[in-house]
């Protein structure tokens, strides 16, 4: 079940928000965790047992870590009174906790690469070793590595801090000991199977109890149609048009041709997943969480860091946090090395190719330039450059990333290259920009261009007041009206991030 579709809704969606708000509140997340495990039931029933089982292990090695957590705490006088200097009665049993955490990634990994990548690896084996290889093909799970790396990333926080003390020198429990409410995080419908990725302290105190009312139901009911537009009328219409050019025979496309369906995929995947993340932060707040911001105009960067703060930023976040500072981050160890291993795992987190991973070193050397310049002692002569150079040289980098990105074929990556450049030029090409570019489009490309920009945002800021209000008003009313009536009348309603 995908948000812009008509059971979602009209039937799904009302009915959550009814039940919801007719129940008691201690009754509401037990509702909010049934409509999500139905959610993810109505595409793939039988994968509901693997978020289970994700549930199920991260709940019990949070509670064990807990439990050797207390056992720590008691053994050094952590929970005696603070300033007491009390020498440990027993020894620490930190190597309970040591083996629990690394059993915890280990099984949360474990399932995802078996349900993401154990087809590449099988096909791997048996290109290098030129044997045909037979095996059970592995079919991937909707979402599985935005659930599984919540519940990792939870396991991870309690065994970091539980138990240990505040500034009062009083002991902090993080541990989820409610199954009810450490499933509700994991599985739930709104940023369930494409984030965007919410940390547990983030909601922590939200899943215990919340404040809902009018004005936080109308700006979540504000943000989803937000989404859904940009998803339904732009995301849709501009990808059906991506996919005609990247699906017709790039051998005589001819270099405008390739230029323009770079320039649609990358409206079309950020309008698709910003889309999303928008929709999803906005059903949040319906349902009384705050979640936070996944995008921030990325295509207005001046450089391939700043890229990577605006886009995607829960992901960022997650692999800085867990990978990147755990590996020594700025401090220890070599930091080159460190990005490097970070961007490899981002290739590979978003797609069981090896495309996907050239994608993420890509991106990786970039960073890896970037730095080595802002580190020189002379200074950083790239940021002497023009604004509009910097901009033009991101744009480049990230519309090449998005070849790779789109074709999933080395081979086909670097026809397409070619014929960016006219490299291989054709005395015969199949179709001109004319045949993707009607007028609709048009309109439609120009929109994105401006969204993509907080230009609309500035507007209106500037001229936010009590009238504008009304007429904000009409256009969402407007908007949700047009996004329905593209839904109805489309069959083209993908969800790239689904797959990841």
């Amino acid at each position: 079940m995908v948000f812009s579709s008509v059971i979602f809704f009209c039937f799904f969606l009302p009915i959550m928000i009814i039940g919801y708000y007719a129940l008691p509140a201690k009754l509401r997340n037990i509702w909010l965790l049934l409509g999500s495990l139905f959610f993810y039931a109505w595409g793939e029933p039988k994968y509901i047992f693997i978020m289970v089982a994700s549930i199920v292990g991260n709940y019990a090695f949070g509670m064990l870590i807990h439990f050797f957590a207390v056992k720590e705490a008691s053994a050094t006088g952590t929970v005696l009174l603070a300033g007491e200097n009390n020498a440990p009665k027993e020894p620490s049993p930190w190597l309970g906790k040591k083996i629990t955490i690394i059993v915890t990634v280990i099984y949360n990994l474990g399932i995802l690469f078996y349900f993401k990548y154990f087809n590449l690896f099988m096909e791997t084996i048996s290109q290098i070793s030129h044997k045909e290889i037979t095996w059970l093909k592995v079919a991937l799970p909707i979402g599985i590595s935005f659930y599984t790396f919540q519940g990792m990333s939870y396991v991870i926080d309690v065994y970091r801090g539980d138990m240990k003390p505040d500034r009062n020198g009083v002991p902090v429990e993080l541990v989820q000991k409610n199954p009810i409410n450490l499933a509700l995080y994991i599985s739930m419908f709104p940023q369930l199977i494409a984030g965007p990725i919410v940390r547990y302290s983030d909601i922590k105190d939200s899943l215990k109890e919340r404040v809902t009312g009018p004005a936080m139901f109308a700006s979540g009911a504000e943000r989803f149609i937000i989404g859904l537009a940009k998803k339904a009328i732009l995301a849709n219409s501009i990808g059906e048009a991506a996919d005609k050019v990247f699906s017709a025979d790039m051998r005589y496309m001819g270099m405008p041709v390739a230029w323009l369906g770079i320039l649609f995929y990358a409206l079309q995947i950020y309008f698709d997943f910003s889309g999303y993340s928008d929709m999803a932060i906005g059903l949040g707040k319906i349902f009384g969480f705050e979640f936070l911001e996944n995008f921030n105009y990325p295509y207005i960067s001046q450089s391939i860091s700043e890229y990577w703060r605006r886009w995607h930023i829960s992901l960022s976040n997650w692999f800085k946090d867990y990978v990147y500072i755990p590996l020594g981050g700025n401090r220890k160890g070599n930091v080159y090395f460190n990005l490097l291993i970070v961007f490899l795992a981002t290739g590979f987190w978003h797609g069981a190719a090896w495309s996907y991973l050239i994608w993420g070193l890509w991106h990786g050397m970039f960073i890896l330039i970037e730095r080595y310049f802002r580190s020189r002692k002379g200074g950083n002569p790239f940021a002497k450059f023009h604004p509009i150079l910097k901009w033009l040289y991101t744009t480049l980098v990230v519309g090449f990333g998005w070849v790779l990105f789109k074709t999933e074929s080395i081979p086909d990556t670097m026809v397409y290259i070619r014929q960016m450049f006219n490299l291989n030029p054709s005395a015969y090409t199949e179709f001109s920009p004319r045949y993707y570019l009607d007028n609709k489009m048009i309109v439609l490309v120009i929109i994105g261009i401006l969204a993509s920009y907080p230009i609309p945002k500035k507007i209106w800021d500037r001229y936010n007041g009590k009238i504008a209000v009304v007429i904000k008003r009409i256009l969402l009313i407007l908007l949700l009206l047009i996004s329905m009536l593209f839904i109805v009348n489309s069959t083209y309603n993908p969800f790239i991030y689904f797959r990841f």
